[in-house]
Formats: C-alpha cells, sequence, structure tokens
C-alpha cells in the first residue's frame, strides 16, 4: 500500500484531499498543526472507512525540526501533498514584517521543508509524486492580499523548476490552483461577496473542498504518468 502525507488535512480542502486519497486506497498520513481533535477523528475515520493506516501526526510546517520529526514517524512517502497554509486580507500598506514573513514561513518555506524531507526516499525510488496546492491569486493576483499572492506565486514557480531537476528520477512535481471554494476560510465572506463571486464564475457555482481532492487524486493517480511542472486551474473559469 502507497503512503500518502497531506499536510494541514484536519479540516477544508486538506481533510477532503485526505478523505479522497484513502478511498483510493493510499494509507494517509494527516498532518495538522494544531487541530488535534480533528485531525485525529478524521484518521479514525478513515480506518474505520477504508482499514487504511491512516495516522495523525503533529508538525508545524514552518518548523523544520518539526517536519524532519513527523517525516521520520511517517516513514516512506510516496505521495506529498503540501495543502497546509494561511491567507490574510489587509491593505499593502499596513502589512507588517510579521505578516509577511509569517505568510512565507507557512506557504512556501513550509513546502520547501516538506520536499526535502520527502525527496531522498523518491530519488532512491525513482517514482514519486509531489502535489503542491497554489491559488487563482498566485496567478492573477488579488487587491488587499499582496503577500498572500506572492507567496502562492512563488510555490507555482517552486513547483515549475523543481519538475525539471526531479523528472530525471522518475518523480512528477504539479501544483493545483483553486479558485473560490467553500470552507472556512472563506465562511467569513458575506452573502453579497459570495453572490458576487458567483457571478463572476462563468460555471455560476462556487467550488467544493471535493473539486479539489479529485484533482488532487488525478495528479496523485496512475493517469497522471506524463503529467509534470503543471498547474491544473480549478476555479469554474474564473481565471482562464
Amino acid at each position: 500500500m502507497k503512503t500518502a502525507l497531506v499536510t494541514g488535512a484536519s479540516r477544508g480542502i486538506g481533510k477532503a484531499v485526505a478523505s479522497r486519497l484513502a478511498a483510493d486506497g493510499f494509507r494517509v498520513i494527516v498532518n495538522y498543526c494544531a487541530s488535534q481533535g480533528q485531525a485525529e477523528a478524521l484518521a479514525a475515520e478513515l480506518n474505520t472507512l477504508y482499514s487504511a493506516g491512516c495516522t495523525a501526526i503533529q508538525a508545524d510546517v514552518s518548523d523544520r525540526a518539526q517536519v524532519e520529526k513527523m517525516f521520520a514517524a511517517a516513514g516512506e512517502i510516496d505521495v506529498l501533498v503540501n495543502n497546509a497554509g494561511i491567507a490574510q486580507q489587509k491593505l499593502f500598506t499596513d502589512l507588517t514584517e510579521q505578516d509577511w514573513d509569517r505568510m512565507f514561513d507557512v506557504d512556501v518555506k513550509g513546502m520547501f521543508h516538506c520536499c526535502q524531507c520527502a525527496l531522498p526516499y523518491m530519488i532512491r525510488q525513482k517514482r514519486g509524486k509531489i502535489i503542491n496546492v497554489s491559488s487563482m491569486w498566485g496567478q492573477v493576483g488579488a487587491s488587499c492580499e499582496v503577500h498572500y499572492s506572492a507567496a502562492k506565486a512563488a510555490v507555482i514557480g517552486l513547483t515549475k523548476a523543481l519538475a525539471k531537476e526531479v523528472g530525471p528520477s522518475g518523480i512528477q512535481v504539479n501544483c493545483v490552483a483553486p479558485g473560490v471554494i467553500e470552507t472556512e476560510m472563506n465562511a467569513k465572506l458575506d452573502a453579497d461577496t459570495i453572490r458576487e463571486l458567483r457571478e463572476e464564475t462563468p460555471l455560476g457555482v462556487i467550488g467544493a473542498a471535493e473539486d479539489i481532492a479529485a484533482a488532487v487524486s488525478f495528479l496523485a493517480g496512475e493517469n497522471s504518468r506524463f503529467i509534470t511542472g503543471q498547474v491544473l486551474g480549478v476555479n469554474g473559469g474564473m481565471i482562464i
């Protein structure tokens, strides 16, 4: 049985991805930073549904020592899904250095740590898949989210460059760029804003976490064997 590690998997998109990969037959490592109860409940649920040997492991991905400890406990990882991330809406002129650093520490450096820890085994095996979660705002930019957009754009650059570097070792590195998705992160948006976003989306709907999970499932599976270094937009056509 192959093992997939999903960072930030206690809720939202990460939870949907972990559930889908367990259904696909993976043993899933449910990473969490602070939501221990939710992560352990998810791992238990997945084990009940799929008998997959899933487990929850704590680590703040921005902390190298915690990431190394997580990978040591998790064992050999065949698929790494870098989903953990934070978001913040703030005028650029109001951003503090701490805001900027924390955004990049979690959303970019966290991926750096996890990729470096996952790659030695993948390189030895001459196979492996790394799937990074960016955002459509990393493709086009969002007002009042300059640091978030910059970090998510960095994720895309990391994906493309790493795909070239590790491709000769049989490792695929791809990126999923979600659009507006119904998650806790967007739950604070008011009804008028949600309606406007729906109207701006060509398909006329707001996405679900399961839509992102389906894209990750495809990239993690055998049908994506000739795809690497790509950004798969799952945004209802808002960004084309």
